[in-house]
């Protein structure tokens, strides 16, 4: 057979010459009938290359070749880049004479449909997303089975080409909001992109702030309620997690728990999560700041027990601080990579161990340690990982200011995080909707839960052209 470099008239020796030193290619012959046939065997399933591809070529005759080619899973291709880009895709290729066809049996390995374990509930769905996009699609359609569910397939990474798929609901997402994310996608110009947090960082309007911008999750019914809210859904194949736009600061406050029980404890619960954002960013830095310049501020009786448990403390608040809020995380991320019988051990053991050794040493205070303890344990309560993260890394700010300028310094801190959160955009939308500019029929779901039958309306982020979702009265 004659080898072909031409891209339009593609050839057995010029597709096996592509894949040169790819030992995982397979390359089988059925010489009766003079077809070969070209794949990856872990892309492709067993069961359906056999059923729809070996076992009809093998009972067929040369003559009748031509009819079952014919049949429409057949696909007839002329350009041998698209005959590469198939195979890689999971397709066989049939080289018969002198045509090619291409038959879908993709089918790759991929773990099993389980619970999220960053995103753990006590009631709901325990279903979560995995790496294969087709599967986390499925899972999206079995919830939404609706027409209006639309799906659109890009690539994204110049070497890698990796599947992303883009889900809205026609009639509820604002179609601006869909051409802008699609047009931020294509003009990412990189070799490889392997998870959705690594895409979102190419694509959102202020890289360089330390907030996240894109809400991402792991849960199928997350992912549902932000596309009937009328936002626009990201899956990235490889990825167990989707991204969703435009997002705010508050859905990163909020758990799916607040909406599977009653409204009352759904507001509870999302009102000690402010207060547990309070403590996070300030408790710490508030000891600092009153021990180093306001003692005035501290009641006598708790002044004199502060006094002598300061007393043997060589280093200044600040540096006393600094040193065991480097030690928690130092613990956090220690369990965080070890296996995680062995993490939780060593958060626990070594938080205890350390911190009593540290106070018989004389190195901090019994204040500081609770101080620190309850700052840690209030940063769990913020349901999402990445923005419990940026609250830890802003907590080392305002610890540094309050060490420095006192309370003055703290007031500085919070006002420019206010003032940088007040710029923020995702989508081109206020980052602090419904807050500025303000939709006081939307607090009903921000700062408390509200009933149902009063959340009628869809979020005012999304500009939504159908606001209304529900119209079910008290």
């Amino acid at each position: 057979m004659t080898v072909s470099n031409s891209t339009n008239n593609p050839s057995l020796q010029h597709t096996l010459d592509s894949f040169n030193d790819c030992i995982d290619l397979i390359h089988r012959t059925l010489p009766d009938i003079h077809v070969h046939l070209v794949y990856f065997d872990h892309l492709v399933g067993s069961d359906a290359l056999y059923r729809d591809i070996i076992n009809p070529l093998t009972q067929a005759k040369e003559y009748e070749l031509q009819s079952l080619f014919k049949k429409s899973q057949y696909q007839l291709t002329t350009d041998s880049i698209a005959v590469i880009q198939g195979i890689l895709n999971g397709q066989v290729a049939i080289f018969h004479k002198e045509n090619v066809y291409l038959l879908d049996a993709y089918k790759p390995e991929a773990r099993s449909i389980d619970q999220s374990e960053t995103e753990s509930v006590i009631t709901g769905p325990h279903d979560a997303f995995v790496e294969l996009a087709t599967s986390n699609i499925s899972l999206i359609r079995r919830r939404v089975k609706s027409s209006r569910l639309k799906v659109l397939k890009l690539a994204v990474g110049e070497v890698t080409k990796t599947d992303l798929y883009i889900l809205y609901i026609d009639g509820i997402a604002n179609m601006d909001y869909v051409r802008d994310l699609i047009k931020r996608i294509e003009l990412i110009e990189v070799d490889a992109i392997l998870d959705g947090h690594m895409l979102i960082q190419y694509i959102d309007d202020s890289p360089n702030s330390i907030f996240p911008l894109f809400s991402v999750s792991e849960r199928t019914d997350t992912a549902v309620s932000k596309l009937a809210g009328g936002k626009i859904i990201g899956i990235l194949d490889g990825s167990p997690s989707v991204f969703s736009a435009p997002s705010s600061f508050f859905e990163f406050l909020a758990s799916p728990d607040d909406y599977y029980q009653r409204w009352l404890l759904g507001t509870a619960t999302r009102l000690l999560r402010f207060a547990a954002l309070v403590i996070t960013l300030t408790f710490t830095a508030l000891y600092v700041s009153v021990t180093t310049f306001h003692y005035e501020m501290i009641p006598e009786d708790l002044l004199l027990t502060l006094t002598e448990s300061r007393s043997r403390v060589p280093f200044p608040p600040l540096y006393e601080a600094l040193l065991m809020e480097v030690t928690i995380e130092l613990l956090r991320e220690a369990g965080a990579r070890l296996p995680s019988k062995i993490g939780q051990t060593i958060g626990i053991v070594g938080g205890i161990v350390i911190g009593q050794a540290a106070v018989q040493a004389g190195l901090t205070s019994n204040v500081l340690i609770i101080a620190v303890a309850s700052s840690a344990i209030a940063s769990f309560v913020i349901p999402s990982y990445v923005m419990s993260a940026s609250i830890r890394l802003i907590r080392f700010g305002l610890i540094i200011l309050a060490g420095t300028l006192g309370d003055l310094g703290i007031a500085m801190g919070i006002a420019y995080i206010i003032i940088h959160l007040s710029g923020l955009t995702s989508l081109n939308t206020s980052y602090i909707t419904p807050i500025a500019p303000s939709y006081f029929k939307d607090w009903r779901d921000v700062f408390i839960r509200a009933p149902f039958w009063a959340m009628r309306d869809r979020p005012s982020q999304s500009n939504t052209p159908n606001k209304v979702k529900m119209k079910q009265k008290k």
